[in-house]
Parts: C-alpha cells; sequence; structure tokens
C-alpha cells in the first residue's frame, strides 16, 4: 500500500512481509490501495459472545461479533469482561481482530450481572485479580454498580493494583460513580472504564500517573433521553447528571493529557467509528478522538503503528480522514495480518 502514514502524514511505501511492514520491496507484492494510511482501528471496550448479560459466551455468536468488527475496519480489541474464557482462537484467527481481555469481570459480593463474572470478598479480590492477570494480562474489577452500592474501597483496590503488577498484568476498573471513580484513581488503576460522575479535578492526577479512560461515550449519551423519562428518584438522578456532562468529562480529559481509548460496549459490534466521531462532537481534538481509536490505543495496548517490523494492520481512506471522519465509514481497503479483508471496488 502506499500513501501518507498517520498520525505524522508521512509519505510511505509498505510492504506486507508476512504478518509485518516493511519499507523493502517484496516479490510479486500487489499494490492494493493508495490514500491515507491508519493503523488499523481499536476497539478498546467490547464484549463479544453473549447476546444479553449474564447469558455463556457463545463460540458462533463470538466469531460473528468479531467478524462485525473486522467489517468496521477493527483490527484490535480489548474486551475487559468477557462472559466465560475465550476459545483459543480467540485473538489469532486470521479472520478476527487481534485480542487482549481481561476474562470474565470480577466483582465483589452483591454487585454486578448474576451469572457473569466472578464475586468475592475484599481479602480475595486481589489474589482473584492477580490468578486473572497471570492467565491473560489483564484484570477487569467492577469498582462500583448501583447509586445505592458501596465501591470498592480504595484499599482493597490498592491491593489488587500491587497484586496484578506483580505478575507483570494490567487493571481495568468499571466505574460510573463519583467514589467509585475517585477510588480507581487513588489506587493508581490502569484504566477506568466508563468513568461517569467522575470528579474533573481527578483528571491531572490520571495523567500523571498513566491511568487511561475509555469514556463509551456514544452508548452511554444514547441512553440519556430514555432515562429522562423514567421516573423521578435517585436512579434517575444519577444517569441524567453524569451522561449530561460526560462528553464535556471526555474533552476535559483528552486536554488534560490523559489517554484516551475508544470503546464501545454493547451491542451491536462494529460501531468504533460511531464512538470516534462522538469524542470529536464532544470537543475531543478529531486528531485525538481518531488516536483514541487507532494510534494511540494501539500503542497503550503494545502495538506499534505503520513502520517496519510492526503487525501488518491498516485502514486505507481516500483523503485524510481527520478532516471529515464521516469517512471512516467507507475505507477505500481493510488489511488484518497482512491479509486484504475488504477493498472497495
Amino acid at each position: 500500500m502506499r500513501g501518507y502514514a498517520l498520525p505524522e502524514g508521512e509519505p510511505v511505501d509498505l510492504y506486507a512481509d508476512g504478518d509485518r511492514w516493511t519499507t523493502e520491496p517484496v516479490a510479486a507484492a500487489e499494490l492494493v490501495a493508495e490514500g491515507w494510511l491508519l493503523p488499523g482501528l481499536v476497539d478498546a471496550h467490547t464484549h463479544p459472545g453473549a447476546e444479553k448479560p449474564g447469558q455463556a459466551l457463545d463460540d458462533g455468536l463470538l466469531r460473528e461479533d468479531l467478524r462485525a468488527h473486522v467489517a468496521a475496519g477493527v483490527t484490535m480489541i480489548r474486551s475487559p469482561g468477557l462472559a466465560g474464557d475465550p476459545p483459543d482462537w480467540f485473538g489469532s484467527d486470521p479472520d478476527v481482530p487481534r485480542a487482549v481481555h481481561a476474562g470474565p469481570w470480577i466483582a465483589q459480593e452483591g454487585q454486578f450481572f448474576d451469572g457473569w463474572g466472578e464475586r468475592a470478598s475484599h481479602a480475595e479480590l486481589p489474589a482473584l485479580a492477580a490468578a486473572q492477570a497471570a492467565r491473560s494480562g489483564w484484570a477487569k474489577l467492577i469498582a462500583d454498580w448501583g447509586p445505592g452500592d458501596s465501591p470498592l474501597p480504595v484499599n482493597v483496590l490498592a491491593d489488587v493494583v500491587t497484586a496484578v503488577h506483580a505478575v507483570g498484568g494490567r487493571v481495568a476498573v468499571h466505574s460510573q460513580q463519583a467514589a467509585g471513580g475517585a477510588a480507581a484513581v487513588a489506587a493508581k488503576v490502569d484504566s477506568v472504564e466508563h468513568g461517569m460522575c467522575m470528579d474533573p479535578a481527578l483528571l491531572s492526577q490520571m495523567a500523571a500517573q498513566g491511568t487511561a479512560l475509555t469514556p463509551t461515550l456514544s452508548v452511554i449519551t444514547a441512553a440519556l433521553e430514555d432515562a429522562r423519562r423514567r421516573p423521578d428518584g435517585p436512579r434517575k438522578d444519577w444517569y441524567v447528571g453524569g451522561a449530561s456532562v460526560h462528553g464535556q468529562l471526555a474533552a476535559a480529559a483528552a486536554e488534560a493529557g490523559v489517554t484516551i481509548l475508544a470503546g464501545t460496549d454493547s451491542r451491536p459490534h462494529g460501531r468504533i467509528t460511531v464512538e470516534i466521531r462522538a469524542l470529536a462532537a464532544a470537543g475531543v481534538r478529531p486528531h485525538d478522538a481518531l488516536g483514541a481509536g487507532s494510534w494511540a490505543a494501539r500503542s497503550y495496548l503494545g502495538l506499534p503503528g505503520l513502520t517496519p517490523g510492526a503487525p501488518a494492520d491498516a485502514v486505507v481512506y481516500d483523503s485524510d480522514p481527520r478532516t471529515d471522519l464521516a469517512q471512516l465509514d467507507s475505507p477505500r481497503a481493510v488489511i488484518l495480518r497482512g491479509q486484504v479483508k475488504h477493498r472497495r471496488p
């Protein structure tokens, strides 16, 4: 492929040598596309493979969901929570995105969806999370749940972080309450998922310590109008209050230097371009919104971009997508592991 490689926009000719990019010509190489080259889209918060909360992981549905991601240009996912341990082909099959995951969710007793994840006492959580991270690289903790539920205490989350980091893993934390978000930041978790109702005063600390934010903005704001029609009460006040300003929080986080990751959260899958545009509409610079779903997310997950030796993933567009994010819905080509998965005639 040939074109202008983002994020720098420098002209380049790239050849796929198996599953690695090279600038050295490869014998019998075919020019598959020219244009603006993006290092493959990333959905950093997706839960494929189960139709509804509480249902078991279904291999057929999992494959279908992952193919929907590829069709949208997604070549890498992070799944911070799955309905079960994934099959061996997850993340390695040539027709599905690369993937990292946190296995089943981990919650304190009495919280989270019945039938999903594991529930444990505060004393048990650090060892449970470390064991999961040792298997998969990540552990996902539920820091808070309903408006009236008690969040995980800071000291418990801090012990989880220490235990997980000791085995070389990382900690993602679900938070949609102010107290849970504050505890997650104080415990120095690796990423806060959702972050609704978080105090903006915490953003500078997040930036300084490298805690990322995955706001899942589009799915949160999509439910806002329905929430406004609910009967008055604490749950309505919580959701409307947090969701109404969630876009402002995401924009402020980006401005403060927090690593922003684009993630879609729920069904249907293959909507990462909707999330990228939602971030931009909320005030995140288009360059940064696109990076949250591409090069910045790949870097955070340990993958380089369009450089020699990097995994051969890319999405090609007719012109610079930063100037027109609507282009994200019409890629000229999607390349995964050096293979063309989509090419527009």
